[in-house]
């Protein structure tokens, strides 16, 4: 590729052509402040913060979308970019609610650091401001358009990366708002809930739905016995907020730290991994030797079922019948856990720990419960528990490690570590699998055509003298490109794995925020999943069914993998949902404004 020498700030340096100056400043050493922008995502010059000078050039230019050329010269750090960023972040936070001390985002906001750095003491375009719209309607996500900025990148990650597109610009000029189609709330619109709207968001117009208050009041009340599980993807984003450095794996602190709450029992969502690879490897099986629907299609990920039951309602027959894995451990705990300790059931408060925002729509729907008990009672995002940790300062840095509890749920396999990384139950699944149809304990179960970040993987495997044809997508719009390639009879797989989140639940809706910056240089998918397979390698046991609690929990109480106490207990249907259901009246009134748009 030919090459361009420019120089930024006296800073010679060369980048292929077709780099911008945003990212040949990067190369060179050089910060150039940016709001709006994410890379291959939302570069669209839009908050004008990231302006420079360029040497023959009219007027400043937005650094994010300037193209450099040989011998190009730059300035990024004069008193007229100071003054032009410092007058644009001013205008931005006249129309911004201020409320920073009560927000959520406070220290951990874009626009936040922007206005220090830039030294803003006071706002000197004081005047009207927008209309604002709070919707807090779904289990999920809450949408403040007061802290909205209008920067686009929700928009361009769930319109280019999730290829959803429920969110958009709407209205024009000062009434320009972020939002789904006639404001309506995020609850009536087929969002899946994967809340890479939130993790994009430099602010907080848009956040998870919280529990944290509703949790500390069951740990208080003396009648509620109250469960915590953890899964897999947490320990390997939470440090973050305490500032270690991504992809460290934090499990024993975590641990520590839930104990330190006062949480009756402290258990993994791993034991749940494990058991999902039982049932999910079976019913794999019976599907392949009794014709059964194929492919089969895992059903661990509430944001890909969502999307499936919305916008792909042929394949629901081909969904996974079992719960995802946190769903699977409640629904034991208020079965066999209660009944091992002589709790009712109904006095259990059963608390999910998850890296994904649309877990919390997951444990809400009707068809989580069993005898009228609801499996989860409340999911906290990674965000939340770090959330909780500090209130109750807590030095989670000084902290020894802990153990989970090791009765009845206690243990876990390296399989069920892998779950939070995309590849991963595809992984965990085959080394169940394989073992079953070759009649023996296989010495080589790793899968390493399954792991990484390329958006689609495919893999053939001969296992007993059947040949498994397999592929995994992560992300939706993956998901939506290998559907579309089997509905065509392009493809023709036995078993897909699909998750909702680009990267699997390690970059779910719910882990730390990371900034702009910081991804520039660093792929957090690939930090994170990197301490899920170091613990999996750490792990004596490493396959799904030769965890000595799992095989305890069928020869006392469950009998036979996907037999008739299983589906009771860890099985659930999907069915098809409308886009955008509406009653009459709701339809007049989008048709009235819809006449006015036009």
């Amino acid at each position: 590729m030919e090459k361009v020498t420019l120089t930024i700030d006296n800073i010679q340096v060369e980048v292929p052509q077709g780099t911008t100056v945003l990212e040949a400043a990067r190369v060179a050493g050089v910060d150039i402040p940016s709001l709006c922008y994410l890379k291959d995502i939302n570069e669209i010059g839009a908050c004008r913060v990231c302006l420079v000078e360029v040497e023959g050039s009219r007027g400043l230019q937005a650094s994010c979308v300037f193209p450099v050329y040989e011998g190009m010269k730059v300035k990024t750090n004069t008193k007229k970019l100071r003054d032009a960023r410092k007058s644009t972040v001013e205008l931005i936070l006249s129309n911004h609610n201020r409320e920073c001390l009560t927000c959520s985002r406070s220290k951990n906001c874009e626009l936040q650091n922007l206005a220090e750095e830039l030294n803003i003491t006071e706002i000197p375009f004081e005047g009207e401001k927008s209309h604002e719209t709070m919707d807090t309607v779904s289990h999920s996500i809450v949408r403040d358009s007061s802290k909205c900025i209008l920067c686009g990148r929700c928009v361009n990650v769930c319109k280019n990366v999730q290829e959803i597109g429920i969110l958009d610009f709407t209205n024009r000029g000062f009434e320009t708002q972020v939002s789904p189609a006639f404001n309506m709330s995020m609850n009536d619109t087929p969002c899946i809930y994967c809340g890479q709207c939130i993790v994009s968001c430099p602010v907080a117009a848009l956040k998870e739905k919280e529990d944290i208050d509703r949790v500390w009041d069951a740990i208080e009340d003396p009648n509620l016995h109250v469960v915590v599980q953890t899964a897999p993807a947490v320990r390997a984003a939470l440090g973050e907020e305490f500032g270690l450095e991504i992809g460290t794996r934090v499990t024993g602190k975590m641990v520590a730290s839930l104990k330190r709450l006062g949480f009756d029992r402290v258990y993994d969502t791993n034991f749940g991994a494990d058991l999902t690879i039982m049932e999910e490897g079976h019913e794999l099986l019976h599907r392949i030797q009794n014709n059964g629907v194929l492919p089969m299609i895992t059903s661990c990920s509430p944001g890909w079922v969502r999307y499936a039951e919305h916008y792909y309602p042929e394949f629901i027959p081909n969904l996974s019948s079992c719960k995802s894995p946190h769903q699977m451990v409640g629904a034991i705990v208020k079965s066999y856990y209660a009944e091992k300790n002589n709790i009712d059931p109904k006095n259990i408060f059963m608390v999910s720990i998850m890296p994904c925002t649309s877990k919390k729509s997951e444990s809400a729907r009707p068809e989580m419960t069993v005898n009228g008990l609801r499996d989860v009672d409340a999911v906290l995002t990674t965000r939340e528990l770090a959330k909780m940790i500090k209130q109750s300062r807590i030095d989670f840095l000084k902290l020894q490690d802990a153990d989970f509890d090791q009765d009845l749920l206690g243990t876990y396999t390296g399989a069920g570590v892998i779950f939070g990384a995309t590849g991963g139950v595809m992984e965990a699944a085959l080394r169940t699998v394989a073992d079953v149809l070759e009649g023996k304990d296989l010495e080589q179960f790793e899968y390493n055509g399954v792991r990484g970040i390329e958006g689609i993987k495919e893999a053939e495997v001969t296992l007993g003298g059947n040949t498994i044809r397999i592929a995994v997508a992560h992300g939706t719009s993956q998901a939506a490109k290998v559907l579309e390639m089997v509905k065509a009879g392009e493809k023709d797989y036995h078993f897909i794995e699909i998750m909702g989140c680009s990267g699997g639940c390690v970059t779910g809706g719910g882990q730390p925020h990371v900034s702009s910056k910081t991804k520039m240089d660093l792929d957090i998918r690939v930090e994170r999943a990197k301490a899920l397979y170091e613990e999996d390698t750490k792990l004596e046991i490493r396959k799904s069914h030769k965890n000595p609690l799992i095989k305890a929990l069928y020869d006392t109480y469950l009998g036979k993998p996907n037999g008739h106490k299983a589906h009771e207990l860890l099985h659930t249907h999907y069915a098809a949902k409308e886009k955008y259901p509406v009653n009459k009246e709701e339809s007049e009134i989008i048709k009235d404004e819809a006449h006015k748009i036009s």
